[in-house]
């Protein structure tokens, strides 16, 4: 079935920010989501094959002095070509502390989207008047982040919640022992969050509930705006990306996550078939050959 995202896409008005670049060359701009999507966890690569066929793999984030995620090396040699062809931004939920963890194969890319779009780093720095316009329209719009942890707090039951974190000050989720999990306590959190301009995600182990202002699409747009970019092109596999995939002129979608799950489609967006580390692969393939038409 097709369903639309709980995550409103909104335009933000322009930011006069000393960070703004020139146009650069490119006129494609890739927005793509990480986890999931582009880097994955050993048990997010889905290795289906038997060992001995199973694809070399890069390491991109170590934790904990540990690894932690990973992209085949046949990923990693299509990313380096296509940083170099394109404005590739990453575009992801994590921090920015969780994202300067990892260490994408190719160039630096000069810009890159986190925080779900609280923050647009530019040279690994965040932009400080995109920040306030985020912050204040959160204030006018949305119930307080307090009100919305402190009926978290009063609701999770302790037999299934691990950990309750806040992200940047902007969002806060849940870490979540999934099989104790009820599902009926997300959809009454989902109606009731929606109530106060909240929107609520499901992924894995955690709960993400975040400002609707909050969104990688109006940041992708503002990237593309200070860039020159005159064609975006997305990739993610969550229901926090469907407003970036809705907002991108082309989009893809791997066969794996809460998009394929709920089945959720668009004209625009492809559904593919691969997951895993495979779905990388091929979101990757798919952005080198739409950004050379």
């Amino acid at each position: 079935m097709s369903t639309t995202s709980p995550v409103t896409s909104s335009a933000t008005s322009p930011a006069t920010s000393p960070a703004t670049s020139p146009a650069t060359s490119s006129a494609t701009l890739v927005a793509s989501d990480l986890d999931r999507t582009l880097i994955y966890s050993t048990a997010a690569l889905d290795l289906r094959m038997p060992d001995a066929e199973a694809p070399r793999l890069l390491c991109v984030e170590v934790y904990g002095h540990k690894p932690l995620s990973y992209m085949t090396e046949t990923a990693a040699a299509l990313l380096t070509e296509l940083a170099g062809a394109t404005v590739f931004v990453p575009t992801t939920t994590r921090t920015r502390e969780q994202y300067h963890r990892i260490h994408l194969p190719g160039p630096a890319p000069r810009y890159a989207i986190c925080a779900n779009g609280g923050h647009i780093l530019v040279d690994g720095v965040s932009d400080h008047d995109w920040q306030q316009q985020v912050e204040a329209r959160i204030a006018d719009e949305c119930a307080p982040l307090t009100e919305i942890r402190a009926h978290l707090a009063t609701t999770a039951d302790p037999a299934w919640l691990l950990k309750e974190r806040v992200a940047e000050n902007l969002f806060a989720y849940l870490v979540v022992e999934r099989s104790l999990l009820p599902e009926e306590w997300v959809k009454e959190l989902a109606v009731w969050a929606a109530e106060r301009g909240w929107t609520v995600s499901l992924q894995g182990r955690k709960i993400y509930a975040v400002p609707v202002p909050l969104t990688k699409s109006a940041a992708m747009n503002e990237v593309a705006r200070r860039t020159g970019a005159t064609r975006t092109l997305a990739a993610g596999d969550s229901l926090l990306d469907a407003d970036l995939l809705l907002a991108a002129d082309l989009g893809w979608r791997p066969g794996h996550g809460e998009l394929a799950d709920h089945d959720w489609r668009a004209p625009h967006v492809v559904a593919l078939e691969e997951r895993g580390g495979a779905a990388g692969e091929e979101i990757l393939r798919r952005f080198l050959a739409a950004s050379t038409t």
